[in-house]
């Protein structure tokens, strides 16, 4: 087992509470590091992972972990997480772990999980689209599918992603996050496999060649994943597409970093908007 047998990787540092007298990490918090490779993972398929099970009537159970331990990680140490769905069964599922210190393979790791109705835990067949995702994923497809559209074709989906991210997690107002420029914009939403909504964008065009891009929001458990990144770039392209010649946004000072990553620069003041600061940014096409 080497670095090169998994697409995806949960990154940790040591913490002072996981060593023990030995001064190394305490053998079973391995199991956890695995374990929290899995959420992340879930985050990687684009699944929430509550949300998704709700979805399909299941849920899925541990019925066997084992762990080998080659070499022992220490306090501070960078550790990589690899993981990978190694086996899917008619009703379980196989997730082979590998954690590295740069090069070198440390521990080795099996997770066996079961999928089961929840409220009787008696196993049933892993649903096709679950299937499909996981599978898809471990052989490089997407995770996400970016559909565009006008206001009448994206509303329901775009309106569940800014309804959760814009007015109950940051709490702006009803009447502030419904304007009257949703109508004539193009907008991008992502979907998972299972056809979830889970970010969304929106593009104007306020005057000849200026695209304006705004209403970025990505659900909470989905972030970290790059899927903004994903979001705003087909949105970018899609105003070279048309010809414009400037991209401009209103950012909230918390995601000036996520833009400037982009390209965007900054200019003018921060001021208010929706209760909240912003600053304007721009990016030439």
């Amino acid at each position: 087992m080497d670095r090169k047998d998994f697409r995806f990787f949960h990154t940790l540092r040591v913490r002072w509470a996981e060593i023990d007298m030995q001064k190394i990490v305490f053998n079973g918090h391995y199991l956890m590091y695995f374990d929290t490779a899995i959420a992340d993972y879930w985050r990687a398929l684009a699944l929430p992972y509550e949300e998704a099970l709700h979805e399909l009537g299941g849920d899925l159970y541990v019925v066997k972990a084992g762990l080998e331990y080659k070499g022992s990680a220490r306090y501070d140490e960078l550790l990589h997480v690899g993981m990978k769905c190694s086996r899917m069964g008619n009703s379980s599922m196989t997730f082979t772990g590998g954690i590295f210190k740069g090069d070198q393979l440390l521990i080795t790791g099996e997770l066996v999980y079961v999928y089961a109705d929840p409220q009787t835990q008696t196993s049933k067949p892993i649903p096709d689209i679950l299937r499909s995702t996981i599978s898809g994923y471990e052989e490089g497809q997407s995770s996400l599918q970016l559909r565009v559209g006008d206001w009448t074709s994206m509303k329901k989906m775009a309106v569940s992603i800014r309804t959760q991210v814009f007015v109950e997690e940051q709490k702006i107002s009803q009447e502030e996050e419904w304007d009257k420029w949703d109508d004539g914009a193009v907008h991008v939403v992502a979907c998972n496999g299972m056809g979830l909504p889970i970010a969304t964008g929106r593009l104007l065009q306020p005057s000849p060649r200026v695209a304006q891009i705004g209403r970025m929001a990505v659900i909470e458990r989905m972030r970290g994943q790059q899927f903004g990144d994903i979001i705003l770039q087909k949105i970018v392209s899609l105003a070279r597409d048309r010809g414009d010649q400037e991209a401009v946004l209103h950012a909230q000072l918390s995601a000036e970093n996520f833009y400037r990553r982009q390209g965007f620069q900054r200019r003018g003041d921060v001021f208010l908007e929706a209760g909240i600061e912003h600053i304007e940014m721009s990016l030439k096409l």
